[in-house]
């Protein structure tokens, strides 16, 4: 940390562009928050956006602080709080607060969060530390890959446990990507593959809920359930089909005004900003994730530290990721598993581990000039 004329110099060297990028999204979100919710009747929908702002600016101001903490305090901690964020997802299964359908909350005081989504940082600083500390070099085989495959699948499990299949499956998704990038034998990724496609199988067969196997089956023929389990599927399409080229423009969607589509303040966020601002608005949205994604894969090719690269690359996973999913859900092309697009959506917990991450890959960024 510094202090005093070290804390000034510091901010001359400091990296924003994380920050930045990320400011000019939520701007973005909130202004589509506010139009998707401002004709709701309900006084607390009308005023979410508000509420919105105030976890945007606990999230950027938790993201900052974490900015100036060493990447060695990083390495050092990993394990620490990846332990203690697994204790808070059993606490979760035992005395957790529950909520449509699912017990996923931890009510501590006047706040209410969600540990599975502070895992997901957890999960990738511990697998940073594991990969650079065991296998700092060349290329792993499937024997290589059995424990940490444990230290991401329990938390996963978890996770689905909750029931929250979404997030579950984020963090096995974490595991992979950060898997493939510490060089996996051509032959490892082959069997992998096999083992993640006779998972899926099983996993749809005997560990999915009735309600899961019905949005898979939504997804492939949303029609056959149009005023049932495809209906969300159906409304989010008509939505970003009728946005066309520019859009109906602000505060002019239907599907929120006239409350078509539920969720359109979190999961369907996107469906909603693209009926106002069409293909025009969506390509700019998107253009600037493509800005911050490439922004982590510059990074994690810049450091010199493994440990540093791997958590890098571990939050670039956790933004593409939510990205991917939300907007394939939301235009069809992905079945609806109920994750956040970053800044986007609606939710305290979800922008807090945002921020963290924007703060993680900061603090690696100002390491190259500050520590």
């Amino acid at each position: 940390m510094f202090s005093g004329n070290n804390f000034i110099e510091a901010l001359k060297k400091y990296d924003f562009s994380f920050f930045g990028l990320a400011i000019i999204i939520f701007i973005v979100g909130v202004i589509n928050l506010y139009s998707a919710t401002h004709a709701s009747s309900f006084t607390y929908m009308a005023n979410l956006y508000k509420v919105q702002i105030g976890w945007f600016v606990v999230s950027i101001a938790v993201g900052f602080v974490i900015s100036f903490i060493q990447p060695r305090n990083l390495f050092r901690y990993s394990y620490t709080l990846y332990i203690i964020n697994g204790i808070l997802l059993v606490l979760v299964l035992m005395v957790g607060d529950s909520g449509m359908g699912a017990q996923r909350w931890l009510v501590i005081g006047p706040f209410r969060i969600q540990p599975s989504e502070i895992m997901k940082v957890s999960l990738v600083l511990a697998l940073g530390r594991f990969y650079a500390k065991n296998y700092p070099e060349g290329e792993m085989g499937i024997k290589e890959l059995i424990l940490p495959f444990i230290v991401a699948f329990i938390p996963a499990l978890l996770i689905i446990v909750e029931p929250d299949l979404g997030t579950g499956m984020i963090l096995l998704l974490i595991f992979f990507v950060i898997s493939f990038y510490r060089k996996l034998k051509a032959k490892s990724m082959v069997i992998l593959a096999i083992i993640g496609l006779i998972s899926g199988i099983g996993m749809y067969n005997f560990g999915l809920k009735d309600y899961q196997r019905k949005r898979i089956l939504t997804f492939l023929n949303p029609d056959q359930d149009a005023r049932g389990s495809g209906y969300n599927a159906i409304q989010s399409k008509i939505a970003i089909g009728s946005g066309r080229f520019s859009g109906k423009g602000f505060q002019k969607s239907s599907q929120a005004s006239l409350n078509y589509l539920p969720e359109n303040h979190t999961d369907f966020v996107f469906a909603i900003f693209n009926e106002e601002h069409g293909f025009v608005g969506a390509f700019f949205l998107i253009a600037i994730y493509v800005a911050l994604l490439f922004r982590f894969i510059w990074l994690c090719q810049s450091v010199p530290r493994i440990f540093e690269s791997i958590v890098v690359i571990g939050m670039m996973s956790i933004f593409f990721w939510h990205i991917l999913i939300n907007m394939g859900m939301v235009t069809g092309l992905l079945p609806i598993v109920g994750l956040p697009l970053p800044f986007m959506s609606y939710g305290g917990s979800s922008l807090l581990t945002f921020g963290i991450c924007l703060g993680l890959a900061t603090s690696i960024s100002n390491s190259r000039n500050l520590f």
